[in-house]
């Protein structure tokens, strides 16, 4: 027996218990003739003593041991007599009889501590080292509690869990797709699933009417901190429902999640549509932590002889309040950080409202002091607060002013990770615009359902379709989304034409799904949630990769595995391909 006990269960209820303990040495202490050792495992740590007026010799072989030698000890359970409140073996510790070593270890390449001098790349070069660490550790528990309430939940709402394929066909709509050679099949390529997307269609074809899973999706696309080319959603379809059914089931969803999980009741989550997140946030995952809605302007700044605002499509701002008191040095920072090429911003005009009322601003000698008083009713501010405004092309100018917003509220501390603000977003537009290729895209899918009162719209309009679709929003972190799916053949059809595919394309790209409208579809609709993303805002984390066991680094690349990786010539051979790689 390797051990009758983890090292995170003796208390002062098993003192005089011989025990086995078996784990990782974290670290030893000699103090006169004693040498201390902390042993661990999974479930926590327990100090282990060895007194050299007992055994010379056992003492002697615990001062060679080295950190994460893998060890087994048995010995009796006693009362510590320095006690340690920071863990929950603190009145106990191990006076040992049997010492064995499992295995020994070198000294590893950073300190397996909660706060470890290993950098990043280090540590996923060595990710089953970092694994040991606590927070590490403690990410991947909060990982599966989460994933077994998911399945709690659904179960409790009629769900049944259906695995689909990962191998499947390419479709060119969304991101690029992973392919994989057939080897059965020369020339010919399968596709990782970017999601189940028809799969879950089909199930509610076939009268599935709820399924869940809990999946593994692909996309071959550029990466960041909440990207990865391999992620798991909570993926769910319904049969016979409209959005509202959806978003009352799926917000059940969330504040169960966050009661069971965090002890924290979300209350009724609120809604707003695409065009007033935009219009006031702009942003279609606005964060709702703090204020600092946009205002237009147009009407209070225009023609006043100012070219910056008068060639504007569109002058808005935010009241940043209580900073009136911001430097110039902190000012000349936020023209900076717009001004960077990620955001492309030209300028930052600011105006102080002056503890008399009174207004001084970056551009006083294009406006009279009314005026700008005018300028400062529009955000009803008060004396102490900082106007900062923006100008451009209407939305480029969202898009900055979102960034300086967010950048502003980190300054003032009112990110706070352990404040939770969800939001559904709704009613998206069904196609955005694709200037290169000069033709419309569908903002979601090619399944999306217009709205029904919008779908003439498609053939004088088409860029005023609104889409039956939604996101959940939290924390200005789209964490889910989904949509009321076209189940009939026609509509469907009609998509397809507006999204520049040819009957053809149709029919070779989606025709399986276009045959099984014709046997009788259900009005059906889904959502799925980006589980890494949920867990990590559970976790208080900014990157995805911390609730990962094994991640990909920025540039998609396991380092610890050294993948991805050229293959031998005698499988190049097998799957009829060449490599022929372009300088």
């Amino acid at each position: 027996m390797h051990r009758t006990h983890t090292c995170g269960e003796l208390t002062l209820a098993d003192l005089g218990k011989t025990v086995t303990l078996s784990g990782w040495v974290q670290k030893s202490r000699d103090l006169g003739g004693m040498t201390f050792i902390d042993v661990r495992d999974r479930y926590g740590i327990t100090q282990l003593t060895f007194n050299a007026d007992d055994d010379a010799s056992l003492r002697a072989s615990a001062r060679e041991l080295g950190r994460e030698y893998v060890i087994k000890v048995t010995g009796e359970v006693i009362e510590r007599s320095n006690k340690n409140a920071k863990i929950s073996t603190g009145d106990i510790e191990i006076k040992v009889s049997n010492l064995e070593i499992l295995n020994a270890a070198k000294l590893p390449p950073f300190t397996i501590e909660d706060e470890t001098d290993g950098g990043d790349d280090i540590r996923m070069k060595f990710r089953y080292l970092d694994l040991r660490r606590n927070p590490v550790r403690e990410n991947l528990i909060l990982r599966h509690k989460t994933s077994q309430e998911v399945r709690r939940y659904l179960d409790s709402q009629n769900f049944l869990e259906v695995e689909t394929p990962y191998l499947i066909k390419s479709t060119p709509e969304g991101a690029r797709d992973f392919v994989v050679p057939s080897r059965m099949n020369p020339g010919e390529f399968y596709a990782l699933p970017q999601s189940p997307q028809t799969f879950k269609q089909l199930l509610m074809v076939s009268g599935f009417d709820r399924y869940f899973q809990i999946v593994k999706c692909f996309r071959d696309e550029d990466l960041r901190a909440d990207r990865q080319p391999e992620f798991t959603q909570i993926d769910c379809e319904m049969s016979f429902v409209e959005q509202e059914d959806v978003l009352n089931i799926f917000e059940g969803l969330a504040k169960h999640i966050f009661k069971t999980i965090k002890g924290i009741d979300l209350g009724a989550v609120p809604r707003m549509t695409y065009a007033d997140a935009m219009r006031l946030y702009g942003s279609d995952k606005p964060d709702i932590r703090f204020g600092m809605q946009f205002v237009e302007l147009n009407d209070v700044v225009k023609e006043k002889g100012f070219p910056v605002f008068d060639a504007a499509e569109l002058v808005v701002g935010i009241n940043a309040e209580n900073c009136a008191d911001y430097t110039r040095k902190q000012l000349d920072a936020l023209t900076d950080f717009i001004k960077r090429p990620q955001i492309g911003a030209t300028g930052l005009v600011y105006a102080r409202v002056n503890e008399d009322g009174s207004v001084k601003s970056s551009v006083d000698k294009f406006f009279t002091p009314e005026q700008l008083t005018a300028i400062a009713a529009k955000f009803h501010a008060k004396p102490g607060d900082l106007l900062l405004i923006m100008a451009s092309g209407k939305d480029k100018v969202r898009k900055q002013l979102n960034e300086l917003r967010l950048e502003v509220a980190s300054q003032l501390g009112l990110r706070d990770k352990n404040t939770f603000a969800p939001l559904w977003v709704i009613d998206f537009p069904l196609l955005e615009w694709d200037e290169d290729n000069a033709r419309y895209h569908a903002m979601h899918h090619p399944f999306t359902s217009p709205k029904p009162e919008d779908i003439p719209l498609l053939d004088t309009n088409p860029g005023e379709v609104r889409a039956n679709a939604y996101d959940f929003v939290l924390n200005g972190v789209e964490v889910g989304g989904g949509s009321i799916r076209i189940h009939d053949r026609d509509l469907q059809s009609l998509m397809f034409k507006h999204l520049g595919f040819s009957p053809e394309e149709a029919q070779k790209q989606f025709g399986f799904l276009m045959e099984a409208f014709t046997y009788g579809a259900p009005p059906h609709g889904g959502l799925a949630f980006g589980f890494d993303r949920l867990v990590s805002l559970l976790a208080g984390l900014d990157s995805i990769r911390d609730v990962i066991a094994f991640p990909k680094n920025n540039s998609g690349r396991d380092i610890m595995i050294d993948a991805p990786s050229t293959i031998h010539q005698e499988q190049l051979d097998e799957l009829s391909l060449n490599i022929n790689i372009k300088e």
